[in-house]
């Protein structure tokens, strides 16, 4: 049974991440981005990694995507962006992103429910975690956090309205 679990959330973490890619509007690909997080947090979870599937939850797609949707605010500025919100809250946008969360979270309640076992890989602890962080990953881990620093503050510049200079040189 987990085996049938683990293949219907893979087929939901391929297809939201299509999904995410082909999409041309940034924030549907969000949408399906933060499913396909949720997705592998699932398969993290029935692989027998519990805390690696509450770190893939909380800081992927909650604390990351919390940014990214924060940099698509600062970059949709005016009139355009009311008009596009009201786009976005038609009922047709949200049903490819519901149905795929509504799968997980119907896994997920069956996983409870049912008593799911790891019946493959070892459970990792926060422990295990926090060495392996601050050991041989120590690089990667503060070479991705400059990353997401250099992202922010590109998009913060990028989103920052352009001063217009007058005859006299000043800027208004």
């Amino acid at each position: 049974m987990t085996l049938t679990l683990f293949y219907i959330t893979s087929a939901v973490a391929v297809f939201a991440t299509v999904m995410m890619i082909t999409r041309l509007n940034a924030v549907h690909g969000l949408l399906y981005l933060i499913l396909s997080l949720l997705a592998v947090g699932v398969l993290f979870f029935l692989l027998g990694a519990h805390f690696a599937a509450v770190l893939e939850v909380i800081i992927y797609a909650g604390a990351i995507m919390v940014l990214f949707v924060f940099v698509i605010m600062m970059l949709n500025q005016g009139q355009k962006t009311i008009e596009q919100e009201r786009v976005w809250l038609q009922p047709g946008i949200w049903i490819g992103p519901s149905l795929l969360a509504l799968i997980l979270f119907v896994e997920m309640l069956f996983i409870v429910v049912f008593g799911g076992s790891a019946e493959t890989g070892r459970v990792v602890n926060a422990k295990q975690v926090g060495i392996a962080l601050y050991g041989p990953y120590l690089l990667a881990v503060e070479l991705a956090s400059m990353l997401l620093l250099a992202g922010l503050v590109g998009a913060y510049h990028l989103g920052k309205p352009i001063l217009k200079t007058t005859k006299t040189g000043e800027r208004s």
